[in-house]
């Protein structure tokens, strides 16, 4: 309270200090000239604004530009921004209106119709947000508009066919991530100053008509996750025929068309775009970045003309059915930046040329080529690649032979996925020069030798994959001073001798996977300073070679007791759970003999031994425990014999049925110990049915004799 009224205190301070300056002030031109707010910028503050657009800001007369972007401003428009019915005196002095940014904030509720009135306005921009709805027709009617952009909105509903009748100047329309349906209007093919076209992330479907060809200003198309039936320009499920007029695109920097399926036979002028023939290039040649991804009927070869797209920096073509060599005319690319060619039936020499003809390639900083069937062998020139190469991704290639010493030149590399492939012998002592990799993966090959300590020398090394090799030796004790390592897999090779107890140095390992291996036994293990829940597995002494185990100082959540199979432990040492919830009674055999008080401490109830410093356990509970069993065996034992008794009863129940509740007319004849009647059974089955005189001693004796 104190804070908060010294903090009122000099802001009303500090307002009256200017208020005062404003009072002495005696001549002010800017006063004079700007009476009016004109612009107001709230956006991208160092705090974010958080509250209702005030219906107040219809009342600035003179406002040309509003941005409120990048807030969380939430619920609907203000009213004054709807005018419905007619346009209130409050809102006609928003008529100079041209820049309205509302971006990024919680708006909710419809776009007002009335915002048609502004015609002033020249870019609208309201992206992601919460507005529902239809778009407006009347948005579609502000002539002098450069930009609509509702993009990451739940706007619903179609495009209105006359779209671009009356919008001469529009460039950008961003219309992504929503729910717009329908059909695209013909009428698109008017906006001829386009540049930017958005409409991916939608439930758009039928046919893209060939007059988007005239859109001669195009630069960005985006149409990916729709369900067009005839064109499919990215995430969609179009099947059919392209239009051949998209092929006078030439101004065309950037086409994203990914996840389709195409069928049938492709324009030829359309081909020149989307399948990828000779002449590409010739018709898109402005073209820098190239997402064709994921198209399950794409078919065919990278032709050799690509290296015609001289502008080139992001060329994404994986998950197709691509097939042939890949050219090494990529080389002659050489503002590329980002190359995936993962994914297909791609093919090369045996020396992987290609990877030859991209050192050409000095930007490169993504490379992407798994799940080709390369079937070659790597080559020293691997290490003249970009030295800008950050991220290569080549699994399952088939790629053979040894890893060459000069991949260690990549010094910018981050990660480095080489799993399920043919390569064999060891690990190049150059990799220690990988000084930023963040990811290692050799797994599923056929490596051998030593886990060196060229690994050490990666202090940012994160991960390790090395899974199903034929490592040997024993594990660098080294490795416990990579900081960062969080996931370790092992698994599966020929490691020998104990786990480094350095490796528990590592704060953050998240996951340690030694199984199939040759070790010989896990002797220390620190798991202190966690948030470990739960209580202590029983099964942890079956770690039989255990010297040393840690367990304290987890944040007080391990809790339960502590296991009495501990004891059978033979070489443990040291044994430390302090700073736990542990409760019950502490083991004082075995290796508990000899372990110090201080290892128990601050526990929420152990008791035991007066050595360990704690309160004995008391006698009444161990009766209560005793008490306790004895009930459960007594229970149990009643449950069975309440079992035998009802399967008697029954059965007597069922035999005195037979025999007609043992009538004289059933009666066969006397013994020396009982009678003997007949009887049947409901089955059918006759019986004989022999009832004992217990009155008579010797009527056990004949009954153990006969059965």
């Amino acid at each position: 309270m104190v804070s908060s009224a010294m903090t009122q205190t000099n802001t009303t301070t500090d307002q009256l200090a200017i208020l005062s300056l404003k009072s002495q002030i005696i001549s002010d031109p800017f006063t004079s000239r700007m009476k009016r707010v004109k612009s107001l910028n709230l956006s991208n503050l160092d705090l974010t604004l958080t509250g209702k657009i005030s219906r107040e800001f219809g009342n600035l007369s003179f406002l040309t530009s509003l941005d409120l972007g990048s807030n969380n401003f939430h619920e609907n428009l203000p009213q004054q921004m709807r005018r419905e019915g007619h346009i209130p005196v409050s809102l006609s002095n928003t008529s100079r209106l041209e820049t309205l940014l509302l971006s990024e904030n919680l708006l909710q509720g419809y776009i007002p119709k009335e915002i048609g009135s502004l015609h002033y306005m020249n870019l609208f921009s309201i992206q992601y947000n919460q507005l529902t709805g239809s778009i407006p027709l009347s948005v579609f009617n502000i002539s002098r508009i450069e930009v609509i952009a509702f993009t990451g909105n739940s706007l619903s509903g179609k495009l209105p066919n006359g779209l671009c009748n009356g919008l001469p100047k529009l460039k950008g329309l961003y219309l992504s991530i929503n729910k717009l349906h329908c059909h695209i209007p013909t009428s698109l093919s008017n906006c001829s100053q386009l540049q930017l076209l958005g409409l991916s992330e939608n439930d758009f479907d039928g046919p893209i008509h060939r007059k988007i060809g005239r859109l001669s200003n195009l630069q960005q198309l985006y149409l990916g996750t729709n369900h067009f039936t005839v064109l499919s320009l990215g995430s969609n499920n179009l099947v059919g025929f392209l239009p051949r007029d998209i092929g006078n695109l030439t101004k065309m920097q950037l086409l994203y068309l990914d996840k389709n399926r195409f069928t049938g036979r492709i324009h030829k002028e359309m081909s020149n775009v989307i399948d990828l023939p000779p002449n590409m290039c010739y018709i898109l040649p402005n073209i820098k970045r190239l997402y064709l991804m994921n198209l399950s009927n794409l078919v065919g070869t990278i032709p050799h003309s690509i290296s015609n797209c001289s502008e080139l920096k992001i060329l994404e073509l994986s998950h197709n059915k691509l097939t042939g060599l890949i050219p090494n005319s990529l080389g002659y690319l050489t503002h590329l930046q980002f190359l995936n060619l993962g994914g297909n039936n791609l093919t090369s020499d045996s020396s992987l040329s290609f990877l030859t003809s991209l050192t050409n390639c000095r930007n490169l900083t993504f490379l992407a080529i798994y799940l080709n069937p390369l079937n070659g062998m790597l080559l020293v020139s691997v290490g003249n690649l970009s030295a800008t190469l950050i991220k290569i991704y080549a699994d399952s290639c088939k790629i053979k032979g040894r890893i060459p010493n000069a991949f260690g030149n990549l010094s910018s590399l981050l990660f480095l996925d080489l799993p399920g492939d043919n390569l064999v012998g060891s690990i190049p002592i150059s990799f220690g020069n990988l000084d930023n990799l963040e990811r290692f993966d050799l797994s599923h090959y056929k490596f051998t030798g030593f886990i060196g300590d060229n690994l050490c020398k990666l202090k940012r090394l994160g991960a390790i994959y090395f899974s199903q090799n034929q490592f040997s030796g024993s594990l660098q004790n080294c490795l416990g001073n990579v900081t960062s390592l969080r996931d370790i897999y092992l698994d599966s090779n020929k490691l020998s001798s104990n786990i480094p107890s350095s490796l528990w140095n590592l704060k953050d390992l998240m996951v340690l996977d030694l199984s199939s291996n040759n070790m010989i036994y896990l002797a220390h293990l620190s798991l202190r300073h966690n948030k470990l829940q739960g209580s202590i597995p029983d099964s942890i002494s079956n770690i039989v070679g255990l010297e040393f185990l840690d367990l304290s100082d987890n944040d007080n959540n391990i809790s339960g007791t502590i296991p009495k199979s501990l004891e059978k432990f033979q070489n443990l040492k040291y044994f430390n759970v302090s700073a736990n919830k542990l409760y019950g009674e502490i083991p004082s055999r075995g290796p508990f003999k000899n372990l110090s008080s201080q290892f128990f401490i601050y526990n929420e109830a152990l008791c035991g031994s007066s050595r360990f410093s704690v309160p004995p356990c008391s006698t009444s509970s161990k009766l209560r425990s005793n008490r306790k069993r004895v009930l459960i065996l007594l229970l149990l034992l009643g449950i069975v014999l309440l079992f035998f008794a009802i399967s008697f009863v029954l059965a007597w129940i069922r035999y005195r049925r037979a025999t007609d509740g043992l009538s004289e007319s059933n009666l066969i004849g006397f013994r020396s110990f009982g009678s003997v009647y007949k009887g049947v059974l409901r089955s059918g089955t006759s019986i004989a049915v022999k009832v004992f005189n217990l009155q008579l001693d010797a009527a056990f004796k004949s009954f153990d004799m006969e059965y």
